[in-house]
């Protein structure tokens, strides 16, 4: 079963506790990194966004090292492709978002400095129609546009640092594993900030109603999505008898607040509506079964008890005979799928899973090929043919996984697939490199140190210089986010 994550509430308030992170993003395969960074003192509006860009990514880390990730390539694209959709109506420009998703069957989704957006497997359990879940990324969006935790931390600051400290500590013994006692810390000693800051966070998330309403608008959506979400979390939160789901903890719902969305929502024209997308609710099969993993039928059920395409039903039902090892059915009925609905990327991707997993490393191989050759910057399936060749052709896997790890810095599964390949082609010092770097990324920082050192002998025994110099100048970055984060430690 999917695991809880962090304590979402406290999100926000981890911030001021990061002021001076390093930049850890590489730019694979340059033999020379960029390591400046903008300053801190600058009131400029690039300086200020670099800041946010430091304090997200170095969260982002913190939270990989103790929250369930949810590793499903497949639906990540999905949900950037959404994102990708909304950008451009919502308020925010020049700016690099990061997708996490969280193996939580809670209902959450997060934003942080730096376009972090944080989505938890069973905000899809929950959200029966597209237009639901973009409702919630529009929201999200709006409230990065608006730099609600820059302004809510300028607040926080006014607290003592010890007590932020204390509200960091709740949160990785809850994300730990400690459960009520983390979240019994994080909240009984931090009643009065949290107080604090929810004064200010109800201002804040009627802000990001209204920008995320026209977002959605201008993006083809109908806004009546937001305000149906708020009812259902509404009725939801009447049934559990007053226990609300974490994401109405960072988003406190109130009768005010979804009246002004309602009021919003119809003097707002949507003028290029967008027609249901099969894409979600093959996403959301995938969060289904994702969460049921120890029982697909139940997945099945609740599929079929919402308003969900024939096609989608069909979808779960081959990733279940996956799943008992019925391969051959379930890449059946995959292809009829894909051949129903060609443009549709992540149905041949889906089938290069299946043969993947199921061990026909030739067959996921060439179905990979196959794909890309019509949808060739299909990052999953780039992935799953990197993971394919790595038992055929390591030197052409690591060609593949190096090009992606330029195009997908933030991402550790690219990484650790990349190290392996680097050791398998006779690349030793780069492999180690690629493992440091994916370390990092999941917050093992002084292990990815430890790799660093490994990669650096490995590169003078063999006269890499090019190795060696880059090695360098990622060291120099890793201790200085490992110094950073001892202070809170």
């Amino acid at each position: 079963m999917l695991r809880d994550s962090l304590p979402g509430w406290s999100v926000s308030l981890v911030f001021s506790l990061l002021l001076t992170t390093s930049a850890l993003t590489p730019v694979w395969g340059q033999t020379s990194l960029d390591l400046s960074l903008p300053s801190l003192t600058s009131t400029n509006t690039q300086a200020i966004s670099g800041e946010e860009v430091r304090l997200g990514r170095a969260w982002l880390r913190q939270f990989r090292a103790h929250a369930p990730g949810w590793e499903d390539p497949i639906s990540e694209d999905y949900v950037n492709t959404l994102v990708a959709r909304l950008l451009p109506h919502s308020q925010l420009s020049g700016i690099d978002t990061v997708v996490t998703l969280v193996a939580s069957d809670r209902l959450n989704a997060f934003a942080v400095p730096g376009g972090v957006i944080g989505i938890n497997a069973g905000l899809f359990a929950f959200a029966e129609e597209e237009a639901a879940m973009v409702s919630v990324l529009a929201h999200e969006l709006g409230h990065l546009s608006q730099s609600h935790y820059a302004r809510g931390k300028a607040r926080a600051e006014q607290m003592r640092l010890p007590a932020m400290a204390a509200m960091l500590t709740g949160m990785l013994i809850a994300a730990g594993g400690g459960g009520d006692v983390g979240l019994a810390a994080a909240v009984g000693s931090q009643a009065a900030l949290y107080q604090d800051q929810l004064a200010y966070s109800r201002r804040f998330e009627q802000e990001a109603d209204r920008i995320g309403l026209q977002a959605m608008a201008s993006a083809g959506y109908d806004p009546q999505a937001t305000v149906d979400l708020f009812r259902t979390m509404q009725r939801q939160l009447a049934l559990q008898g007053g226990n609300p789901p974490e994401f109405l903890l960072t988003h406190p719902l109130t009768e005010s607040r979804i009246s002004d969305a309602q009021s919003r929502a119809s003097q707002i024209k949507v003028t290029n509506p967008r027609p249901e997308d099969l894409a979600y609710h093959l996403t959301r099969a995938r969060a289904l079964l994702a969460i049921h993993d120890r029982d697909p039928n139940q997945a099945a059920t609740r599929l079929e008890r919402s308003k969900t395409p024939s096609a989608a039903q069909r979808y779960l039902a081959a990733l279940i005979d996956a799943e008992k090892k019925h391969t051959d059915s379930a890449l059946r009925q995959l292809d009829s799928l894909a051949r129903a609905n060609p443009d549709l990327a992540m149905l041949p991707a889906s089938a290069v899973e299946v043969a993947l997993k199921a061990g026909r490393v030739n067959d996921a191989i060439d179905r990979a090929r196959r794909q890309l050759r019509l949808m060739p910057s299909y990052q999953p399936t780039q992935l799953m043919l990197g993971e394919a060749l790595l038992q055929t052709n390591p030197d052409e896997a690591y060609r593949i996984l190096n090009d992606l790890a330029g195009q997908r810095p933030e991402d550790p599964q690219v990484f650790a697939l990349l190290a392996e390949a680097a050791g398998r082609s006779g690349r030793e010092a780069w492999g180690h490199l690629a493992r440091a770097e994916q370390q990092q990324l999941t917050g093992n920082i002084d292990r990815a140190i430890h790799q660093l050192d490994v990669a650096k002998d490995v590169a003078r025994q063999q006269g890499d210089l090019n190795a060696s110099n880059r090695i360098e100048l990622r060291r120099e970055a890793f201790i200085g986010y490992r110094e950073t984060m001892d202070e809170f430690r």
